[in-house]
């Protein structure tokens, strides 16, 4: 991998909409992405995912995946592009059986035992995820030069209630059942991942990345305590190790779905930005995020479904609300793959003119 292109991410990112709002910087208009932007909604999208077989297939085919990447900013004229990969290339890359089957998600050979932790494969990563790296600097050379481009991955508590679960799981009650009865068996999964999540997002910086963001999409299905061991660390220090080698590149947080715990995630993992799922009220966002730091979100997905006059209400609610400050308009999750792109034309648009 060449690492020519990560003096991007420290030198011309200052130029640039969205990693000024990132490092706290009023823009008016705000700066616009969406979570899924890539995806099933658009036809073009379609078209490659057709060619390109099965989606692990398409994620680790560098040409493919720059170009789905591209597709919505070239379409909607979005002020970031985020790399076209997904958060199970972790496990896939440590060598659990990783599989995605159509209608049924993702599908994995269950990591339940500690003898099973240690049989995962934590050498060679860097190569194993050398096609995502690869298609980060194809659309590094793509990209305009005032659009940025995020990478992301994981957070170790998400990409461990899949490697436990093998799936996704309404109640986690495999993965909360080990965590609760042998933490300390299950903290060494949380290590593995911690080191392989820092890796590659270190390596996502060298190949391009000018932005970070950590999903942890099932941050929410945790009490307080466990909330603080298995994603609220986890996430610091990932931080932390990232930090020391890229000061400058900004992280953003997304913990979905624990409610005021966002106040504390802010504070104690040292993101730069939350991204906050559409439940937490605008106001409290606004009075108790936007001191700590840069808020990004959000939308309800399900109102750019409906498009129309409440999309665009709610929209300019969120920007009256929390534009003053850094903020970066995003949706709560991600695009439901029903969407019409006329509707995400039209909440740019809308955006565009705040």
């Amino acid at each position: 991998m060449s690492l020519s292109t990560s003096s991007i991410a420290t030198e011309s990112t200052v130029t640039k909409k969205l990693t000024q709002a990132l490092n706290g910087k009023r823009t008016s208009p705000p700066p616009i992405w969406l979570m899924r932007q890539a995806g099933r909604y658009l036809p073009e999208y379609m078209e490659i995912r057709k060619s390109a077989g099965d989606f692990l297939s398409l994620c680790y085919t560098p040409e493919l995946a720059a170009e789905v990447t591209l597709q919505p900013v070239r379409r909607f004229g979005l002020d970031a592009a985020i790399i076209f990969s997904d958060i199970l290339v972790i496990p896939d890359a440590l060598g659990q059986n990783v599989r995605f089957a159509e209608g049924e998600g993702p599908l994995l050979e269950p990591v339940r035992t500690s003898e099973q932790i240690e049989r995962l494969d934590r050498g060679g990563l860097e190569d194993r995820l050398g096609p995502v790296y690869q298609a980060l600097e194809c659309v590094r050379k793509e990209l305009s030069p005032d659009v940025a481009l995020i990478g992301f991955a994981g957070a170790p508590w998400t990409v461990a209630t899949y490697m436990v679960e093998g799936g996704g799981s309404r109640d986690f009650s495999l993965v909360k059942g080990w965590a609760f009865s042998a933490p300390d068996e299950f903290q060494r999964l949380i290590d593995v991942l911690v080191e392989a999540t820092s890796a590659h997002l270190i390596s996502q910086i060298a190949a391009g990345a000018e932005a970070l963001q950590i999903f942890d999409t099932w941050a929410g299905a945790l009490p307080e305590q466990a909330f603080i061991r298995w994603c609220v660390l986890p996430v610091k220090e990932i931080v932390s190790r990232v930090r020391e080698k890229h000061p400058r590149v900004p992280i953003i947080g997304f913990p979905r779905g624990v409610g005021v715990a966002y106040k504390m995630y802010g504070r104690e993992t040292g993101v730069n930005a939350l991204s906050i799922d559409s439940s937490v009220p605008l106001a409290w966002a606004a009075s108790d995020l936007q001191p700590i730091c840069v808020v990004q979100g959000n939308l309800d997905p399900a109102m750019l479904l409906a498009g129309g006059k409440p999309m665009i209400s709610a929209a300019k609610d969120i920007v009256a609300t929390l534009g003053e400050r850094g903020f970066v308009f995003n949706l709560g999750h991600g695009i439901i793959r029903t969407t019409p792109p006329d509707h995400v034309a039209a909440l740019v648009e809308e955006v565009r003119a705040s």
